[in-house]
Parts: structure tokens; C-alpha cells; sequence
């Protein structure tokens, strides 16, 4: 107890609390970035879809942090994921993260008007080049990932996709499971919803922790799980980072685990797939 987690999926190994990015901007979020690689974070986590890859570069470079010290990953957005401009979508991800090669690329929406194939063929083809030394999925629900595997000709290590106390996800991360790859959980404390639940206070009173640190070793506990909470606070994401020097007994995950709820779901844009 203490050390921070890494998960192992396909070959790789992902620190299993990143710093999301979504909606962080300018400098404020090359700011917290940095700041983030300096209390112990060594995951970060942008898309071209965010329009800030360059300030997360920038983060990188001001913290000081060696690059190989450091996982990144990007994202190619939905419209982009066609053999071809996917690899075309990377390229210009690493020009404005600054950086050689990203650790881990990943096709931030399936899109149903581009065939699944050609999809695949180009993000391989992004690892095989070079761009990324691993590759992977986001919100792909079962029957998705595993026709990604399928077609894959290299391993696909993650599949990034909404999880908290609120939403089950049991499916989706027993098919992660089953093929070697991660699950990374996005949105985790839902939006801020869950961290006000009485059970969770309950438990972050009992531990001494906020409810926000409960959520996320719950999280990390769970194997193959890794958690990419957001913050734009620099005492929120210090609070996010001190979750290595608990642990939550099976009591208590399973008292998390039984909020799930049918609408618990935050994120799902007229785009998103059939979800399980």
C-alpha cells in the first residue's frame, strides 16, 4: 500500500490515475498540467477534439518531468478514423503535444459511416509507423471491442469509457478483461454527482478521505481499471493523487458497486453506439 498502481494490458503499462483534460484551456491548462506531473501524476490524457494538445505539451515540457517518465495519450476524433486520415489525425496530434510519439492513440467515437475495418487497419498502421507506442478505443461497447480485436493486427491495450459508482459497466469490463486490455474510466466521479452520495460520505468519513478519494480507489482497486479524473484546481488534483496510502475492504467496494442505477449514464451524444 502506498505505491501507485500500474496496469498491464497488451504489453503495456498504464499508470492507473491520469489527469484528464477535457474542457481545460489555454494556459490554465498547461498550468495544471504541470502541476499535476510535479505531485506525482504520470498520465495525462487530451484528444485533437479538446483543442488543447499544445497547452498539454507545453504542461509537459514546463514541469521538468522526463518525457519517458510520462504516459500520453491522444485521441482522434470521430470524423477522422478512416485508413488514411487517422494516421494524417495522429501526425498532427504529436506537432502540437511537441512530443515524438504519443504512448497510447486511441479512436475517440466509432462512427458507423466508416467501416470498423478501415479503422483498425489505420490505427495499427499508426503503431507500426511509429506514432504511438500502443494503441487502443474509446466508448466501444462489447460486441465493438471485440470485432476491434478481431481486425486488429497488433494488441489493442484500452478501451476508454464513462465508468463511476453509478454506472455498471460489469459487461464491458469483463470483455476488456477477457482480450488484455485496460478500462480507462472517464467521467469517474460522474460529473461530480456521485462524490455527494450518503453511502460514499459514509465510507470517506469511516477512511478519514474525501468522498472524491473514495470514488477513485474504488476505481483503481478493481483490476484493469484505471481513472482519469479532470480538475482545473490545483488542490483538487493534489486531493485526486493522495488515494496510494488507503485501501477499501471488500465491504466496502461492494457497498459502492450497489449504487449503480439504470439512468445512470452522464455522457451519451446523439452520436454514441448502442451502449450494453
Amino acid at each position: 500500500m502506498g505505491d501507485p498502481i500500474v496496469v498491464h494490458a497488451g504489453g503495456a503499462r498504464i499508470p492507473a490515475l491520469g489527469l484528464g483534460t477535457f474542457r481545460s484551456e489555454g494556459g490554465e491548462c498547461a498550468e495544471i498540467v504541470a502541476h499535476a506531473l510535479n505531485v506525482g501524476y504520470r498520465h495525462l490524457d487530451t484528444a485533437k477534439m479538446y483543442g488543447n494538445e499544445h497547452q498539454v505539451g507545453e504542461g509537459l515540457k514546463a514541469s521538468g518531468v522526463p518525457r519517458d517518465s510520462v504516459f500520453v495519450t491522444t485521441k482522434v476524433w470521430w470524423d477522422d478514423i478512416a485508413d488514411g486520415d487517422l494516421q494524417r489525425s495522429a501526425e498532427g496530434s504529436l506537432k502540437r503535444l511537441g512530443i515524438d510519439v504519443v504512448d497510447l492513440l486511441l479512436i475517440h467515437w466509432p462512427n458507423p459511416a466508416i467501416p470498423l475495418a478501415s479503422s483498425i487497419k489505420g490505427l495499427c498502421d499508426a503503431r507500426k509507423r511509429g506514432l504511438a507506442r500502443h494503441v487502443g478505443v474509446s466508448n466501444f461497447p462489447v460486441a465493438m471491442v471485440r470485432e476491434a480485436v478481431r481486425l486488429a493486427d497488433v494488441p489493442l491495450v484500452a478501451n476508454q469509457c464513462e465508468y463511476h459508482p453509478t454506472l455498471d459497466q460489469s459487461k464491458l469490463r469483463a470483455a476488456c478483461r477477457s482480450n488484455d486490455m485496460a478500462f480507462v474510466s472517464y467521467c469517474p466521479l460522474g460529473r461530480g454527482r456521485d462524490v455527494s452520495d450518503p453511502v460514499i460520505a459514509e465510507i470517506a468519513d469511516r477512511h478519514g478521505k474525501s468522498p472524491a478519494q473514495v470514488i477513485l480507489r474504488w476505481l483503481v482497486q478493481q483490476p484493469g481499471v484505471v481513472a482519469i479524473p479532470k480538475s482545473a484546481s490545483k488542490a483538487r488534483v493534489e486531493e485526486n493523487a493522495a488515494i496510494w496510502d488507503f485501501e477499501l475492504d471488500e465491504d466496502d467496494m461492494l457497498e459502492i458497486a450497489r449504487l449503480r442505477r439504470p439512468d445512470g449514464r452522464v455522457v451519451n451524444p446523439v452520436f454514441a453506439p448502442q451502449w450494453d
